[in-house]
């Protein structure tokens, strides 16, 4: 009985721990909760001292074309006080003809009341812009702010924008001669046509900005002659910042591609400057005895696959930059092809590069073997992959002539007085976004070309500087020019 009694003691002295062990769990559970509602302190302040604090005085829109929607910008708003802050008003002043509107922490809208942000917290505010037309060439200059009122007191954030009218070519075929003028830049959505047997002329200083998948077809005959003044540019038509300072500019596969179609001879480019796309210039053709295309002082840049196709096609160039690119930089399938002091170089950022610098193959045409009848003369082939995907000639009728190679090699038959195992020294720095392909002072490209493979007509290079000032050329695109500057002269 004893020993019942004991057993059921012990039971019962088990409950009442647990029961207290429970209620302790409950109070450190109350005391935690307290402790920490006591470090949010609620209380709205009112004192005209208490202020907001923001991520960035003025939120920049950069160059937005007028009546269609911009990037979307953004900024934080701070209370960094411990007592919560109530805005009483958030709203852009209109103090420009630009449109701009808000999303303040999740919330559209053109003004907005009493937002409370608490004490040491932030919120987000969105902005974008749709701007009137300015009615004008240039781009206008836009400014307006966004007024916050707490606790009585104004404080602005700036916007400021460059509104600029363009004309707008969706799905357009040109059926007759035309001039594109560089009076407004031109936005293409869809494919610009150049339809057969027509006649298109692009002006100096204009400006073709194309859309996503957006293209040019060639069908008759392009006419692209800019000047060093007033060069003509291709490119996508994101004109604002991926992330700082870093405009998008930078980026590949922002649209389609410039194609010069079967039966389209003796087109012209130079001063050209194209870039940003998915499959470069592509060239077209049946007939190697009628030139496709000349290029003078162009700068093919930055595609997703290839800067510029030839198939079967009489293309010459001279002078230009053909650089960076996710697969080939060039890529020719036969043709007559005569490049003269020209830069192939590759140091694409955006993926790993998956064939050599050039690539030439020969060509089949409906069984028939079309070979190549190509020389490249004062040219530099150099990046972070292989230059050519042949190491012989041997039998495809290419002369390289005075060029300069990163592998090591000897001359033949066909590699004819060239710099190997070199160097150009660039002054491209990729991992700061730095493509630029002029030479700086220790390259090995140097007075190393022969200046009797350049025509006369290429002596200025894209920045006019005269090829022929000195006795020797130097190999490439572009005239070195003594720098004191020269970050690099090992």
């Amino acid at each position: 009985m004893e020993t019942s009694k004991t057993i059921i003691t012990s039971i019962f002295r088990f409950f009442i721990m647990i029961k207290n062990l429970h209620f302790l769990l409950l109070a450190v559970v109350a005391l935690a909760t307290m402790a920490l509602s006591s470090c949010i302190d609620d209380e709205v302040s009112t004192s005209s001292s208490d202020l907001l604090s923001f991520s960035t005085d003025t939120v920049k829109f950069d160059t937005v074309i007028t009546k269609q929607g911009s990037p979307t910008k953004q900024f934080l708003v701070y209370n960094k006080g411990k007592k919560a802050l109530n805005i009483s008003s958030i709203k852009v002043l209109g103090e420009s003809k630009g449109h701009f509107f808000l999303n303040v922490d999740g919330m559209k809208g053109d003004e907005f009341h009493d937002v409370e942000v608490r004490g040491e917290d932030s919120i987000f505010v969105f902005v974008e812009s749709r701007l009137d037309p300015t009615n004008q060439d240039n781009p206008e200059y836009l400014e307006d702010n966004i007024e916050f009122i707490t606790n009585g007191v104004a404080q602005k954030v700036a916007i400021t924008a460059w509104g600029q009218d363009v004309v707008i070519l969706n799905d357009t075929t040109l059926s007759k001669p035309t001039h594109l003028t560089s009076n407004k830049p031109y936005v293409v959505y869809g494919t610009l046509t150049v339809d057969s047997l027509i006649d298109v002329t692009i002006d100096p200083g204009a400006t073709l900005l194309f859309h996503d998948k957006a293209s040019l077809l060639v069908k008759g005959k392009l006419t692209a002659c800019g000047t060093q003044e007033k060069p003509i540019t291709m490119r996508g038509d994101r004109l604002d910042h991926v992330v700082g300072e870093i405009g998008y500019d930078i980026m590949s596969g922002q649209w389609d591609g410039v194609y010069f179609n079967y039966g389209s001879y003796d087109n012209e480019l130079s001063y050209v400057l194209i870039r940003g796309n998915t499959y470069g210039m592509q060239v077209y053709s049946s007939d190697m005895n009628r030139r496709s295309l000349h290029l003078f002082n162009c700068v093919l840049h930055n595609a997703s696959f290839l800067t510029l196709l030839g198939y079967g096609a009489w293309i010459d160039a001279e002078g230009c930059e053909f650089s960076d690119a996710g697969i080939y930089v060039a890529d020719f399938f036969g043709g007559k092809l005569g490049f003269v002091n020209c830069t192939f170089a590759n140091y694409y950022l955006f993926a790993a590069i998956e064939g050599s610098i050039v690539n030439l193959e020969k060509q089949y045409d409906d069984g028939v073997l079309t070979t190549f009848d190509a020389h490249f003369d004062n040219c530099i082939f150099y990046g972070n992959t292989g230059e050519l995907n042949v190491n012989e000639l041997d039998g495809m009728n290419i002369l390289m002539r005075n060029c300069l190679f990163k592998s090591e090699g000897e001359d033949d038959a066909c590699f004819i007085n060239c710099t190997w195992d070199a160097d150009p020294k660039f002054y491209t720095v990729r991992e700061e976004y730095i493509f630029d392909y002029r030479l700086r002072n220790s390259s090995d490209a140097i007075a190393r070309g022969d200046r009797s493979m350049c025509p006369v007509a290429a002596r200025y290079d894209r920045y006019g500087v005269d090829r022929f000032a000195s006795e020797g050329i130097d190999i490439g695109a572009y005239v070195w020019v003594p720098s004191e500057d020269d970050f690099d002269d090992e």
